[in-house]
């Protein structure tokens, strides 16, 4: 690759249930001239996201689906390196879109400068950005979190459920249970993030351990599993309680996602289930930060898988959906 050539990711076609490396191609294409406005990228990180999963088959999303030829448009952090505008000048850090070894951008879309907050550049596509931002809004805006509730946070152990959970005990959860995948990732959960409970859902005895930890109830439940998950925990939750849904990893992936059946929960409890994409929060950003930062210094934990090569990126990725992944799984460029 020449210094005017860039790399980048793209659909070759669309996945079919859970996404396999085939499904995806690197290609090596020249860097375009920059025009007025606009500033190149050179990144550092990419990010592999269950979310983008429901881009990637036709259908309704939060955004169009990637079209078979098309770039992927994951997470990135880089530096600017070459800039015709004044918002975005050369060395600055930033975090934008593209599945890429380069971006060219006009600053339009989820393109932000970062400030200099002392974290390692890496932690901006994990606690210090969309994952950690995501649990920061989900409790605090959406939950409405309350000192003493009980909570119950699903993935737990990828980044937006580990940073949730440690959030909820922070600002006065009084009992916080995670739902993960194996018994490494619960002992993690509890002896390295503080959870006070960890449920394996491979485990045998998955199920009659999610009703005794249950116990009086939830007040928040905080899911990015999806309506199986869902369902189980609608007739645990408290009297007005809250269902925040910000993902649906295994949902992404089924031929035919399971409905809701205790529905009938909400009424008679009074609960609220709302969705949140953090990028409404965008505004609150740069202050939530801010405080993420003190609170890393202060001890909040955080795991990262890294692997390094773009070319290693549809395999990192696809990893997400076998459980194989532990943390937020980034590939370095």
């Amino acid at each position: 690759m020449t210094a005017r050539e860039m790399e980048r990711i793209v659909l070759v076609q669309h996945c079919n249930g859970a996404p396999v490396p085939a499904d995806f191609r690197i290609e090596r294409q020249p860097i375009p001239p920059l025009e007025d406005g606009q500033f190149l990228i050179r990144n550092r990180f990419v990010s592999c996201d269950p979310g983008t999963r429901s881009r990637l088959s036709p259908g309704a999303s939060y955004a169009r689906p990637v079209m078979p030829g098309e770039p992927v448009d994951g997470f990135c952090v880089g530096t600017v390196i070459d800039s015709r505008s004044q918002r975005f000048p050369v060395g600055q850090l930033v975090t934008a879109t593209g599945w890429a070894s380069h971006v060219v951008s006009s600053g339009k879309g989820y393109a932000l400068p970062l400030p200099v907050l002392d974290v390692p550049e890496s932690l901006w596509l994990g606690v210090m950005g969309v994952p950690g931002m995501t649990a920061w809004f989900a409790l605090k805006r959406v939950a409405e979190l309350k000192p003493g509730a009980r909570v119950l946070i699903t993935s737990a152990a990828g980044p937006v459920g580990t940073t949730a959970g440690q959030l909820a005990k922070r600002w006065g959860a009084s009992y916080v249970v995670g739902v993960a995948g194996g018994a490494e990732k619960c002992r993690w959960l509890k002896e390295v993030a503080g959870f006070d409970e960890a449920l394996d859902y491979k485990a045998a005895d998955f199920e009659a351990a999610f009703v005794a930890a249950a116990g009086p109830g939830y007040d928040v439940m905080l899911d990015n599993v999806g309506n199986a998950m869902i369902d189980r925990a609608l007739p645990h939750m408290k009297l007005f309680g809250r269902v925040v849904l910000s993902g649906a990893t295994a949902d992404y992936v089924a031929s035919a996602p399971p409905g809701l059946v205790n529905t009938r929960e909400l009424i008679a409890k009074r609960l609220r289930m709302e969705g949140i994409l953090v990028f409404d929060d965008l505004p609150g950003f740069a202050a939530a930060q801010a405080e993420m930062a003190a609170l890393i210094k202060d001890g909040l934990v955080y795991r990262e898988e890294i692997f390094d090569g773009l070319h290693n990126l549809p395999e990192a990725f696809c990893g997400l959906f076998s459980g194989a992944s532990f943390g937020r799984r980034l590939v370095r460029i």
